[in-house]
């Protein structure tokens, strides 16, 4: 099995694009759905947020505010960097369990949906192969005023909190043109997964794997033989 990384930026279009790999069958494991899940109430990360952040950023029934402390964090570089120190251990370690799980399960290759790809790096080294959902700035902005009902300036202080379109599009793999229609997008993926999907890489990944576990149990079978009989 193999990993390929999708991002993209605030309203570009990336759910878009893992909407479409699902539909043809691809496991898509979303940051953004753990990232809700994580702060739960009750949960650990709850917890923290409600220490560092107090009560004004949770709602009467406990459940998380994002629209207030996505006002907080926005505006504030450093209260962004204490929440992403928060939440972030925790999302990266779903992940990782969610990628042992599917190696099991016999998945080909899994798509790791990571908003923050390349501002963190946390699984840069692990990946495969990479696809950046690109659109327009103008464009960008229109879709989240519109989804999120922000005014212009409230989504453009969101886009300039991460990495820039292009220089996430200089280091990808594969860049999905996301200004035109959703049938343009659609055979961009179905593009790019033709190709995934024609890749080997998953068998050198099974094969190196399975090449480990033998080295483990030939090793031990060794050490074993080591020990006199009448100590067994």
């Amino acid at each position: 099995m193999f990993l390929v990384g999708l991002t993209g930026g605030i309203g570009s279009g990336k759910s878009t694009v893992a909407k479409i790999l699902m539909d043809y069958g691809i496991h898509v494991v979303d940051a953004d759905l753990i990232a809700r899940e994580i702060v739960e109430p009750g949960k650990p990360a709850w917890h923290k947020i409600r220490n560092e952040f107090g009560d004004s950023v949770f709602l009467e029934d406990g459940t998380l505010n994002r629209a207030i402390l996505g006002e907080i964090i926005f505006k504030d570089s450093e209260k962004r960097k204490i929440l992403n120190e928060i939440t972030h251990p925790y999302i990266h370690r779903r992940m990782a369990w969610n990628v042992v799980t599917s190696f099991f399960k016999g998945y080909q290759f899994v798509v790791l949906d990571l908003p923050l790809m390349y501002e963190t790096g946390t699984f840069l080294d692990y990946l495969h192969k990479t696809i950046v959902v690109f659109c327009e700035e103008n464009l960008q902005t229109d879709r989240i005023v519109k989804r999120n009902n922000y005014t212009a300036e409230e989504a453009e202080r969101r886009i300039r909190a991460q990495l820039p379109l292009e220089q996430k599009c200089q280091r990808a793999d594969f860049v999905i043109d996301n200004n035109g229609s959703l049938e343009q997008t659609r055979r961009q993926t179905e593009l790019v997964l033709e190709i995934l999907q024609h890749s080997k890489a998953h068998w050198r990944a099974r094969i190196l794997f399975f090449g480990w576990i033998t080295s483990i149990c030939a090793f031990a079978g060794w050490i074993f033989s080591q020990i006199p009989a009448k100590k067994r």
